[in-house]
């Protein structure tokens, strides 16, 4: 369920109150990624500005890599498995493997990735509440890290990413 306008952050109903507003969030950063590569072709999603830069259509499999990882971390506890590494690693350390890897898929491919991640992103948020939410795990540099601020990542390392989206797309050939 989403808010009755994208621009509030509120509690949602399915969601504890903090959790709800996390998923507000969520749904807005998804809503205007989305936006930002409506219609595109898979030739522009594969295009490359240089030798350095990312792909589109590997940054929508970055997004949704990250979001399975951080899956992976927050509600199970572990890593990635083999098989995730095996579809996701290239999604996930983007560069010179994904520019390699991602191509030839079409926009609706990733939209369904994005989708199917996010799905299971909510049932898993669902069955969580606020006191989850402050949780605490080591992180990055061993220094203490809460859900909130990893659920907070997640979706600001997307928006990040569909900065670079738009910068991208406002230079396709």
């Amino acid at each position: 369920m989403v808010a009755p306008s994208p621009y509030l952050v509120a509690p949602l109903a399915g969601f504890t109150p903090q959790v709800g507003r996390l998923v507000s969030m969520m749904h807005y950063a998804r809503r205007t990624t989305l936006q930002t590569v409506e219609g595109l072709t898979t030739e522009q999603l594969d295009y490359a500005h240089d030798a350095q830069s990312n792909t589109i259509g590997a940054l929508l499999a970055h997004v949704a890599a990250v979001e399975l990882s951080y899956q992976r971390g927050t509600f199970e506890g572990r890593g990635l498995t083999r098989d995730d590494a095996a579809r996701w690693g290239a999604a996930l350390a983007l560069g010179q493997r994904a520019r390699r890897k991602i191509r030839g898929r079409p926009l609706a491919s990733y939209v369904a990735d994005l989708g199917e991640v996010r799905a299971r992103t909510l049932e898993e948020l669902a069955r969580r509440d606020d006191a989850w939410l402050e949780q605490t795990t080591p992180f990055w540099d061993g220094l203490p890290a809460n859900n909130y601020f990893m659920w907070f990542h997640v979706f600001e390392d997307e928006i990040n990413h569909r900065g670079q989206m738009r910068w991208l797309r406002k230079r396709l050939p």
